[in-house]
């Protein structure tokens, strides 16, 4: 009972309860004990102070409850041994003390307890965790040793520090050679470790590598593997690597030997333009090899495509007829060929030849169609064109029996035989029927062996020379003879043969053709009999042709010379033979006409009828003459021209005339131009002549010009005619519109300005007025200049000095101005907006150029200068200007002046469809005059004087205007002008006609 296990614990928990109690009493007991010691040897003994000891020490190793009977005892012990020593309030303080103390010990005893049971559970996990990690390190150990693949432990600088058996095998190297060692100086190649090396800083951060590169083995032999390595901790600082090798060599061989095989796959199917397809009925989807996108014109990179998207390519024909096939080969599970026609997006079709076989799974389902599909357009075309080879060849052989026939038929009409000689043996071989009938034997009987006999005795030694030449040279040969036939007859024969050679370069016959020229020969005897006489006649017509005083030519069809009279001769100084040299035209035409001359001779030529040419011909004196040269064609009885006849006029009196009047023209015309053109300013009216008058007059000086007049009345051109008649024409013209420009950059645009003067003066800029050095200047719109502008203006028109925009350098102005304006500057001074010195300045010599409502005698000549302008530019050919619309265009008041005439003949030219210019009256809209037009007694004054010259200038041509005798010719003027003239006064001409 004693030895029970409940009997030891209750034994245990005595002794520990004994323990525990004990140390409070102990504890106590010895406190009280250092105090009285101390107190004997009467140094300080605080009991307080041992006490809390002891009470700490009682609750640290006994526990709560014993340090509460330690609390209790020394408080006892405080209180009776020691209550006299101590006040009241010292016991107080010393029983809260106690108090405190017990209370902070019960918590640190607590904490004590709690962080006991936490360490002993701790102290249990990690021993079991110690024991997995045996047992995991024992399996790993295991697992490294056992792997199918090379494992390699490392450190983070590739030194080996273990590696399995596999290692061994795979490497040859063994764990005691590899120990320490550098991994990269043992498997991985030269040229391939700065790439291995790269993957450290990788793997030293715990990234996992994996890839597929080349090894070499202990005796240098090299192999294809696959490496997965990952960095590890091996300790607190430690790093580690594990590698995996696994040896593909086989895998990698049988991988390339696939890719190869892929290769040759697709460059066969390349070559053959065939592709290979699968179809799933299950998604309708098709999975093509790339040969289809090149068959099938695909630009897409996908491979799969739906069945409808090569459905709706099958030709319209045939597509009805592919999808009964494909429905038919699914429902019966069965392989298919077809040949159906495929139109590509290009519209151009090609003819494809598919094959197509099921694949079942077990249960005997259809799972998929595999099949090919090959071009075979090429073939397709070339099947049709071999069928059409087959057709003509077919059609040839019958034309070839038909000309057999005709051949036959030939030689029979043209008298002409075929033959073939054996040599050496000098055999007939063939004769053709004509043969037998040239030589007067029967065409059923076999070819003579010898024909030497029918030769005319005179010719036999020279034919036979002839034919043993041919033999021997290897040449062909032709041959004229005679023949004697039975009846005793003679035949003229023209033979023709050609050498037949064997390999071994030696003639084994002739071949060639024999033609009966009997007639030909008579022909030719009774031809040549004609010729000579022709000849004679030929002798006499040249004797006549040289006596005429005519030049003569004679030309072959193609225009060379044959033959020209003795008066062609003496003016060329040439002889027959230099007048039939190819270059003799080169030699007698004048270098001008030669070029022309050629082309228009070959296209009169080409058309086979007569013609004429002017050209230029080098006499013997070295000066050359014009001739009018007149072409007539001789024809033959077909109507083909055998020889053409030219006879030549000397035309040079005739052309020196002509050149003579086309001077005096030219001369006329401009004379006409000077008096109605002054530098594109057109019209003779009193008005414009009293411009232009002004305009001679201030040219050649420097004066200051101010132009005035309305809008459109052509201020520009006056501007420009004064420059260009003034001693600085050969210098610039600078025109300046002051009213298009902004008043804040007026100064700037006319006088320049230096870099950063304003905002956006990125550089320095030259003015107008420095442009215009030494040259002219024109102000058009001078009355818009701002006041500023006006004040610099007129510093240079005073000084010739101005400073660009912000800039302090004087610089001078060597231009002349002039200025142009549509508004009263008059009005403007008054209304202070224009100075009144600049206007003096500038009003130097005042040109006041005339609306077109006061000069209406010039309207028709500028319609007429317009017209012709953009009829040119539109490329129309406009004669003549409709009555009606110069009426209009006088009765007119035009308060657009000339630009809006020009403007509204421009409109017109382009809708001008015919020859006659016209102009629409609703174009021509009378608005009223913007100010009312007062009577002028000068202008009275003008056309008192201009009536009484017209009509003094018609009562002496009486009453005729046009032609030599004229009035307008009298007058020096255009008689348009004078009609106008006469309409405008209001003249009546009838009364001048002479009755």
């Amino acid at each position: 009972m004693a030895d029970s296990p409940t009997a030891k614990k209750l034994t245990r928990q005595a002794a520990s309860f004994a323990r525990r109690y004990g140390l409070a009493f102990a504890s106590v007991a010895g406190a009280l004990l250092l105090d009285l010691l101390f107190g004997h040897f009467n140094l300080p003994h605080p009991f307080a102070a041992f006490a809390l000891s002891a009470i700490a020490i009682t609750f640290w190793y006994g526990g709560t409850k014993p340090g509460i009977v330690a609390v209790l005892l020394a408080s006892l012990i405080r209180g009776f041994i020691f209550e006299g020593e101590t006040s009241s309030l010292s016991r107080v303080l010393y029983e809260l003390v106690f108090l405190t103390f017990a209370i902070l010990m019960i918590w640190v005893r607590r904490r004590k307890e709690a962080l006991e049971v936490a360490i002993t559970d701790r102290t249990t996990e990690l021993t079991a965790a110690n024991d997995d990690l045996h047992k995991r390190k024992e399996q790993l150990d295991a697992l490294f040793e056992l792997s199918p693949d090379a494992v390699i432990l490392t450190d983070d600088d590739f030194h080996v520090l273990r590696v399995n058996k596999e290692f061994t095998r795979m490497f040859g190297y063994t764990a005691e050679e590899v120990a320490g060692q550098w991994l990269p100086d043992l498997i991985v190649p030269e040229e391939l470790r700065a790439e291995a090396v790269k993957n450290r800083a990788r793997l030293t951060s715990g990234n996992r590598v994996e890839l597929e590169t080349i090894r070499q083995r202990k005796d240098g032999g090299r192999f294809d593997v696959s490496v997965v390595a990952k960095g590890i901790a091996l300790g607190s600082e430690q790093v580690g690597i594990y590698l995996i090798y696994r040896d593909i060599s086989e895998r990698t061989k049988a991988e390339r030997k696939l890719r190869r095989s892929e290769a040759n796959l697709l460059e066969s199917q390349r070559l053959a333009r065939m592709c290979s397809w699968a179809y799933d009925p299950s998604s309708g989807m098709v999975t093509f090899s790339p040969e289809a996108k090149r068959i099938f014109d695909i630009k897409s990179d996908q491979d799969i495509w739906p069945g409808d998207f090569f459905l709706d390519r099958f030709h319209p024909e045939d597509r009805s007829v592919q999808e009964e096939l494909f429905r038919r080969a699914q429902r019966d599970k069965t392989g298919y060929e077809a040949s159906f026609r495929f139109v590509l997006p290009d519209g151009s079709i090609k003819q494809i030849y598919s094959v197509a076989h099921p694949v079942l799974n077990q249960s005997g389902e259809l799972v998929e169609f595999f099949g090919i599909g090959m071009d075979i357009t090429e073939q397709w075309k070339a099947r049709a064109e071999l069928e059409k080879a087959f057709e003509e060849i077919k059609q040839r052989t019958e034309a070839l029996r038909r000309s057999e026939a005709y051949l036959t038929e030939a030689q029979k009409l043209t008298h002409t035989g075929s033959w073939a000689l054996r040599v050496p043996q000098m055999e007939n071989v063939y004769w053709s029927k004509e043969m037998y009938r040239i030589f007067g034997l029967n065409p059923d009987s076999t070819p003579p062996m010898e024909v030497g006999r029918r030769l005319h005795p005179e010719d036999a030694p020279y034919f036979t020379d002839v034919v043993e030449q041919a033999i021997r040279d290897r040449t062909d040969f032709e041959a004229d003879y005679r023949i004697l036939l039975p009846n005793g007859r003679t035949k003229y024969i023209h033979a023709v043969g050609h050498p037949v050679v064997n390999a071994s370069g030696d003639v084994i016959e002739l071949v060639g053709t024999l033609m009966d020229v009997t007639e030909q020969h008579e022909a030719r005897a009774a031809l040549q009999t004609a010729f000579e006489q022709i000849k004679a006649e030929e002798t006499e017509l040249r004797r006549m042709t040289d006596a005429v005083a005519s030049y003569i030519y004679v030309l072959r069809p193609d225009g060379t010379a044959l033959y020209a009279n003795q008066t062609v001769l003496d003016y060329t100084g040439l002889t027959l033979e230099d007048v039939q040299r190819e270059d003799q035209r080169a030699r007698v035409f004048h270098p001008e006409d030669l070029e022309r001359l050629r082309e228009e001779r070959l296209e009169a030529f080409a058309r086979g009828k007569p013609f004429e040419l002017e050209q230029r011909a080098l006499g013997k004196d070295g000066n050359y003459r014009w001739f009018l040269v007149r072409y007539n064609p001789l024809r033959d009885d077909h109507e083909n021209i055998i020889r053409w006849y030219a006879t030549g006029t000397d035309i040079e009196d005739r052309k020196q005339a002509e050149e003579r009047m086309r001077n005096e023209n030219v001369a006329l015309r401009e004379q006409i131009d000077h008096a109605f053109m002054f530098e594109e300013i057109v019209g003779s009216s009193p008005a414009l002549q009293t411009v232009l008058s002004s305009i001679v007059k201030v040219a050649p000086t420097d004066s200051t010009v101010l132009i005035t007049g309305e809008t459109g009345t052509g201020k520009e051109l006056i501007a420009r005619a004064i420059h260009k008649h003034s001693q600085r024409s050969g210098q610039a013209f600078i025109s300046v519109n002051c009213a298009s420009i902004p008043s804040s950059l007026i100064a700037s645009e006319l006088f320049g300005h230096e870099k950063g003067a304003f905002t956006g003066a990125g550089q320095r800029r030259q003015g107008r007025f420095e442009l215009a050095n030494s040259g002219t200047i024109f102000l058009d719109e001078v009355g818009d200049l701002p006041a500023e502008a006006q004040i610099t203006l007129l510093r240079v028109l005073q000084e010739r000095q101005f400073e660009r925009v912000g800039g302090n350098r004087i610089l001078t102005a060597d231009v002349r101005v002039l200025s142009a304006t549509n508004r009263d500057l008059t009005a403007a001074i008054a209304a202070g907006t224009f100075r009144s010195d600049l206007f003096y300045r500038l009003n130097v010599f005042p040109i006041e150029v005339p609306p077109l409502r006061k000069r209406k005698e010039d309207i028709p000549m500028l319609v007429e200068y317009f017209v012709k302008r953009y009829a040119e530019k539109t490329g129309k050919q406009i004669c003549k200007i409709d009555n009606n619309t110069l009426e209009l265009c006088q009765s007119y008041p035009w308060p657009g002046n000339i630009r809006e005439l020009q403007n509204i003949v421009e409109r017109s030219v382009i809708l001008c469809s015919g020859d006659t210019f016209w102009i629409e009256k609703a174009w021509l809209a009378s608005p009223e005059l913007s100010r009312q037009e007062l009577p002028s007694p000068l202008l009275d004054t003008l056309q008192n004087q201009e009536r009484k010259i017209i009509e003094t200038a018609l009562a002496e041509c009486k009453g005729r205007v046009a032609g030599p005798e004229g009035a307008a010719t009298k007058l020096g003027i255009p008689r348009s002008t004078l009609d106008s003239k006469i309409k405008q006064l209001r003249i009546k001409k009838h009364r001048f006609i002479s009755e």
